[in-house]
């Protein structure tokens, strides 16, 4: 049932516009606020679907709720009520984000008419937002074990925020599959999500390579650079194997996280950037900040929210699931019909010791796919999967 807030000072003309759509459609559900201020504690506390907003009121007027309604709910569409000597006002409300205005007294078809598309338009905002919190296939998280349901409600909780996340891990656990479910389901997913692996960037280069440089900065520095920073503007940055980071990089990067801005190597001016930080380590942070190879502010910086990802020997019930994802996945690769695997073969890799984890299994996987019969038996893991 669509949900319509009415903001007008004027009770004769709130009457008319509630009479007007209830007779239009009976199953619109109209609330009434006498000026601003009311309207805004009601679009706090309340979910319209279409807020009918005069111009011309005391205490508070339709600019000023306009603005701050976009500020608290800014999927509601707001159409303005402009009276003669407002129009320029009323066009001006749509540069601020104002679904469209209608003239006092308000003409029936019109008004009727700008009710219907906007209300379709915020049925097709939720459906997009919807879709948006569904992550790509490409980065699944297979699972079901309680370890596994504990991140994907961390996820959801967390990803709609701005607040720094921290993941740790052994190596091939799928801390990378988290910072990408952490974009993905956030405000921020039609930005870009930009990957950087600390460890595999030579330290001499990590500066320029996340804040960007000048033209001449150093040696190689042939003309300006942008760095992954800017690049992530708007988005999320990934740093990877932050604990691999060195200590100049660490100042550079705590103070971006200080103050929203940054240099590029070889200039003193500041560049502002918006972007959410998910960093990931497979080192234990808190010892590193006691042998002197991690800055403990920039630890406290990150660790906003800490997501530890568990080791596959810690989440064996999930094993057969994985098997049956990867090989589906991987016939697919090959081009080959999808083979299974029997009960016994899959008891049997439950109980490896999975020091590579994720990624040991899925390269384990591959092999049987390839090497095993149709049917992948005990035996065939006892021959090719072996450790």
């Amino acid at each position: 049932m669509p949900k319509i807030l009415i903001i007008e000072d004027e009770a004769a003309i709130r009457r008319v516009l509630v009479k007007i759509l209830s007779e239009e459609n009976d199953t619109y559900q109209v609330e009434e606020a006498e000026d601003g201020l009311v309207g805004i504690e009601k679009i706090k506390n309340n979910d319209y679907d279409l807020v009918l907003c005069d111009i011309k009121m005391p205490k508070m007027d339709g600019v000023e709720v306009l603005e701050a309604a976009k500020k608290i709910k800014p999927e509601i569409p707001m159409v303005m009520i402009s009276g003669h000597g407002d129009l320029d006002t009323a066009v001006n409300t749509m540069r601020l984000g104002a679904f469209d205005y209608i003239s006092k007294p308000p003409d029936l078809n019109r008004l009727l008419n700008t009710v219907r598309i906007a209300l379709d338009r915020k049925e097709l905002v939720v459906e997009n937002k919807m879709l948006k919190k569904k992550v790509s296939k490409n980065y699944e998280m297979i699972g079901e074990s309680d370890n596994i349901a504990r991140i994907k409600d961390m996820i959801d909780k967390v990803a709609p925020t701005d607040a720094r996340v921290l993941i740790t891990g052994p190596n091939g656990t799928g801390k990378e599959l988290v910072a990408h479910w952490l974009h993905q389901k956030s405000d921020r997913s039609k930005g870009a999500m930009i990957e950087v692996n600390c460890a595999a960037i030579p330290s001499e280069l990590i500066e320029s390579e996340l804040f960007g440089h000048v033209k001449g900065a150093f040696t190689s520095a042939a003309k300006d650079r942008a760095g992954k920073f800017e690049a992530a503007n708007g988005g999320t940055i990934f740093l990877d194997e932050i604990g691999d980071m060195s200590l100049s990089a660490q100042a550079k990067v705590l103070r971006a996280l200080q103050e929203s801005r940054i240099q590029r190597v070889g200039s003193d001016k500041d560049i502002k950037v918006n972007v959410r930080v998910v960093a990931a380590t497979n080192k234990n942070l808190k010892k590193e900040i006691e042998e002197g190879n991690f800055r403990e502010d920039l630890y406290h910086r990150l660790a906003v929210i800490l997501i530890e990802v568990p080791s596959l020997n810690e989440r064996r019930e999930d094993i057969p699931l994985l098997i049956n994802y990867f090989a589906e996945k991987i016939s697919k690769e090959h081009g080959n019909i999808k083979k299974t695997f029997s009960d016994k073969a899959i008891k049997l890799l439950q109980n490896y010791d999975w020091t590579g984890n994720i990624r040991e299994l899925r390269n384990v996987i591959e092999r049987l796919i390839i090497l095993g019969g149709n049917d992948v038996s005990e035996s065939d893991v006892q021959a090719f999967a072996s450790k």
